[in-house]
């Protein structure tokens, strides 16, 4: 079996059935490739959608579990996973047409762990098409996976990349579970490792905004536990940084991005921590902490991968811990004003 898709669920009767409808226009015999939709508990008709799609296709697999998390989720579709090559697709995203066979031909043709693709930001419209796929041979730059991020601004999400099944269970990497970001630091985690890998510039992939999306809600318990999984996320990039061997001829360059992507853990979590109802009692021992990862003011987060005055501006006052508590506290002020 060439593929194996995990598609964690969690709410998604809406979306799921567009999701696994782009699976069928691929050219992929159904002996190709496995979908193992994991429900993880859901509290609306995603369960009866997976059990209808299943029922009607041999290669669709249905797991029902309790909920713990999209990770959770993730973990137990990867573990059932049978396929040489793995991917990790979310239920409201989906794939333009014929898209797959071009891309597990180049994964084959060059022998790699990882190859990452584009993808397409949807609402509201339906794209099935992807606007530059070419099928065919197509010459690649193979290089290993610190060099990958040395030269290339990668992303955290897991969507935009398919892994080469037994280098992601060779490389002993899970997703952290229980804790928003750890596609995040699966990614980079993985990228640190690999040994062959490879972009290609094809559209491929559509990612579907959702106003109702776990990361974009902003109840106190959602919204606050963001806020402290980036905290653990920048300490869990603390000791990946640790394990670039300082020999290698791009070290210096992939570090360097490892720490802005480390740093923007921080940056974000404190802009979000602006927005919330912490008490801002806690950012001294919060910034204490980033401080002895080296996190933390922020240094390295301004640079090629971000940039523009909003960010400048912010980072400005961030690094005066004399400026963060009276911004808040202003913006707080003229934010409940304006409700």
């Amino acid at each position: 079996m060439q593929l194996s898709i995990v598609i964690p669920c969690y709410n998604m009767e809406r979306y799921l059935p567009e999701c696994l409808d782009s699976l069928f226009d691929q050219n992929l015999d159904p002996s190709e490739y496995e979908v193992i939709i994991v429900n993880d508990e859901s509290k609306d008709s995603t369960l009866k959608v997976a059990n209808n799609y299943a029922a009607k296709h041999g290669n669709f697999i249905v797991v029902d579990k309790k909920n713990a998390g999209v990770g959770a989720a993730r973990n137990t579709g990867f573990d059932l996973a049978k396929g040489k090559y793995l991917y990790f697709l979310d239920p409201d995203d989906y794939l333009a047409k014929n898209t797959l066979t071009t891309i597990l031909g180049l994964l084959e043709s060059n022998d790699l762990d990882i190859l990452t693709f584009n993808s397409m930001v949807v609402v509201n419209t339906h794209i099935p098409n992807s606007i530059n796929i070419e099928h065919g041979t197509k010459k690649l730059e193979v290089e290993d996976g610190i060099s990958y991020i040395a030269h290339i601004k990668h992303h955290n999400e897991i969507w935009w990349y398919i892994i080469r099944r037994e280098f992601m269970v060779s490389s002993g990497i899970r997703f952290i579970e229980g804790k928003w970001m750890e596609d995040a630091i699966l990614t980079s985690e993985l990228f640190c490792k690999a040994q062959r890998m490879a972009h290609v510039d094809y559209d491929v992939h559509r990612y579907r905004i959702l106003p109702t999306s776990a990361m974009r809600n902003k109840t106190p318990e959602y919204y606050n536990k963001v806020i402290f999984d980036n905290a653990n996320a920048a300490h869990v990039f603390a000791e990946l940084i640790k394990t670039i061997p300082r020999s290698h001829k791009n070290a210096e360059a992939c570090i360097k991005r490892l720490k802005t992507r480390q740093q923007s853990f921080v940056f974000f979590l404190l802009v979000r921590l602006v927005k919330s109802d912490i008490s801002v009692g806690k950012i001294p021992e919060m910034l204490s902490g980033f401080e002895k990862i080296n996190a933390y003011p922020l240094k390295k987060f301004l640079g090629k991968d971000y940039n523009g005055i909003g960010y400048s501006l912010l980072v400005f006052i961030f690094n005066r811990k004399y400026l963060i508590n009276p911004f808040i506290k202003v913006y707080r002020t003229f934010y409940n004003l304006a409700k």
